[in-house]
């Protein structure tokens, strides 16, 4: 129901929350962030600049094979030396990942009557013109009730595509060194396989961002997970950034089947402050890591002024209740 709410009526709570200095000055950064493609290779994650950094300084002549210059921004991520190629990915975190998903429970969609119909799950809906494969038991029992029925008290079998659209921003910071990246890692996997017949984008961010996966694009829980364990974590905290980015991926899809979820400590110390950009996204929820330096108090604005829900997660243990309450509400 939140979610739904005209972004209006919100904005004198989101008025008190960024106005209130943040705990932490964060560093003005000297020139714009940088998004990355990451690309996922054997020994490691390749992460090509996008935007301006990324146009070539020279262009080839067609059918040239002469080396070529660019200004273009890349960088290979390798694979811990300790761990060799074929043991890239850290066991422990797949282990997380399968005990998260066993006891996720996210209810899908909920169906109503604007919902797109085509492919999707077979339901029960009124009669409206577009099917004649009837549903007699629910159609018996609502004729018993109206001998005498309208076109909405007969019931047919159509399928119903609802389908959500679900961006997932993880921090991958220096501070979510250890277990907290396996943490994350863990539970994107474990999300990305319940969410597998949504829209799902996942961005991984610190000063700068990567993008894993592009919002509607093909998932692989696992080659997410692995993704994750590839990119070392490094650098500060750029909240606001993957909130722009997603608030772009996010872009023409309607607010009620839209919504960012945010995995972080929120220890923000690079970039704007990111409750603006949160006010103006569909719904953010914050999943929201205390095992060791946090800003619940951040987290919290940023889940009041994105008209979502703050959960937090003091271990892997954690996770799949309050992901399930999330998704419930």
């Amino acid at each position: 129901m939140a979610a739904d709410s005209p972004i209006r009526r919100d904005a004198p709570a989101r008025r008190t929350s960024t106005s209130r200095a943040l705990k932490r000055t964060p560093k003005q950064l000297d020139e714009q962030p940088t998004v990355f493609d990451a690309t996922a290779g054997k020994g490691g994650t390749a992460l090509r600049a996008r935007g301006p950094r990324a146009r070539t300084a020279g262009a080839k002549r067609a059918g040239s094979v002469a080396p070529g210059f660019t200004d273009e921004r890349g960088e290979l991520v390798l694979v811990d030396a300790e761990t060799d190629a074929t043991a890239a990915v850290d066991p422990v975190a797949r282990a997380r990942a399968r005990q998260i998903a066993a006891r996720l429970a996210v209810p899908r969609p909920r169906r109503d009557t604007t919902a797109r119909r085509g492919t999707g799950d077979l339901t029960s809906l009124p009669y409206r013109g577009g099917s004649d494969d009837i549903d007699l038991d629910r159609t018996i029992e609502m004729l018993a009730e109206h001998p005498v029925p309208d076109d909405e008290d007969i019931f047919v079998r159509e399928r119903v595509q609802t389908r959500r659209s679900v961006v997932l921003a993880v921090d991958v910071s220096g501070s979510m060194k250890g277990e907290r990246i396996r943490t994350a890692a863990a539970t994107v996997g474990a999300l990305a396989a319940e969410l597998h017949r949504d829209a799902l984008g996942v961005i991984a961010f610190w000063s700068d961002a990567a993008i894993l996966l592009r919002l509607g694009s093909p998932v692989r829980p696992i080659d997410l997970l692995d993704q994750l364990m590839r990119l070392p974590a490094r650098g500060l905290t750029n909240v606001n950034f993957p909130l722009e980015l997603a608030a772009r991926q996010l872009t023409g899809v309607p607010v009620r089947d839209a919504r960012v979820v945010l995995l972080s400590d929120c220890v923000h110390n690079a970039g704007p402050d990111p409750r603006p950009i949160a006010a103006r996204l569909p719904r953010l929820d914050v999943l929201l890591d205390t095992s060791g330096e946090s800003d619940v108090d951040l987290g919290r604005d940023l889940a009041r002024s994105g008209r979502g829900t703050l959960r937090l997660l003091n271990g892997y243990r954690d996770v799949a209740p309050a992901v399930s309450r999330l998704f419930s509400s």
